[in-house]
């Protein structure tokens, strides 16, 4: 089935309907948890700065449910734009952070800096993971070329075994340096539980500026999704824009995991869902697929925070729950 052009009426409309909703789960996310708090007390706290009786709503809604509101929303966009990036660049669905073991490289920068004294601290965190990233990424697409060309099936094998290795390596690290298993194991599978606004404050801006940088492209990897040489035809410098478009990723996955831990399955959603919603134009596909990520994975926290109230399911391993039969059914439908 064929479907109509990219209008720009479309594209208002499809990007206001998505910060609409993205508007709604946040607010209902600020109110709903273990301790419930109604729209009036929200408002109160707010607003009636001189009441003391807002206080433990105050210390609620702006200390404790805000900072991990705003995490979730730059951590899921961030993570379903690279999704979105990594498969039109490799041409496959299955591509994303996750899978091509990025995210575990960025995973192993961050501890690093723990282990070697450094500290998880707000500049050294995201730069460690930054550089894990970029060199998993540049490991996986070493192994993944196959007589000076890129073989996306060894691509997606190479990511999932390195991020294997790199998973098992860093619990190895962990228990002989006598670090806290629990907290690596919360890291490994993603957990949004320590959000200080301190540390979003750093990263969100860098990482809304590379999904700009990437989206501001959409227009290079609609022709790039038809084919390298038709491309090139075009007159795309298919190869710098790959370069940049691969560095951006790996900015966004590190500095995503630097305040997170690994989060999978994101960047795989979302791009896929929004595909089959709104079509595989980049232009309208890389915006639906920044709000919709934000949206997913508010969404997937707030079942996290509520499911077994007043304890807590990492983030991750809802995202994995509902991610997972997904990949699958991409896997059997293109082999």
């Amino acid at each position: 089935m064929s479907r109509a052009p990219l209008t720009l009426r479309k594209t208002i409309l499809t990007i206001g309907s998505l910060t609409v909703v993205l508007l709604v789960v946040a607010t209902l996310s600020l109110m709903i948890g273990a301790t419930p708090v109604s729209f009036a007390d929200a408002w109160g706290a707010a607003f009636a700065s001189s009441e003391p009786s807002y206080e433990s709503v105050r210390a609620i809604l702006f200390q404790i449910r805000l900072p991990r509101i705003l995490l979730a929303m730059i951590v899921g966009a961030g993570l379903s734009t690279a999704g979105a990036v990594l498969q039109a660049l490799l041409r496959n669905p299955l591509a994303e952070p996750y899978i091509l073991g990025i995210s575990s490289g960025g995973t192993a920068g961050a501890l690093t800096a723990l282990l070697i004294g450094i500290g998880m601290t707000q500049l050294t965190t995201p730069l460690f993971s930054f550089v894990g990233s970029g060199l998993v990424m540049f490991l996986v697409f070493v192994l993944g070329h196959r007589r000076g060309f890129l073989d996306t099936n060894a691509l997606l094998l190479s990511g999932v075994m390195v991020g294997a290795f790199l998973s098992a390596l860093i619990l190895l690290f962990t228990a002989l340096a006598e670090q806290d298993i629990r907290a690596t194991y919360l890291w490994l599978i993603g957990n949004l539980s320590g959000a200080e606004m301190s540390s979003i404050m750093i990263v969100a801006p860098l990482i809304v500026l590379a999904c700009a940088g990437l989206i501001v492209r959409s227009r290079l990897f609609n022709l790039i999704a038809t084919g390298d040489e038709t491309a090139m035809h075009l007159g795309v410098e298919v190869e710098r824009v790959k370069r940049v478009s691969y560095l951006l990723a790996s900015l966004i996955t590190g500095l995503a995991v630097s305040v997170s831990g690994v989060i999978g399955f994101v960047g795989l959603v979302v791009p896929h869902s929004c595909r089959l919603l709104f079509g595989p134009d980049h232009r309208l596909l890389l915006p639906a697929s920044f709000l919709g990520g934000a949206t997913f994975l508010l969404l997937c926290d707030l079942l996290s925070r509520t499911l077994l109230a007043p304890s807590e399911i990492p983030v991750g391993a809802v995202t994995a729950v509902l991610g997972a039969p997904v990949f699958i059914y991409l896997l059997k439908k293109l082999w």
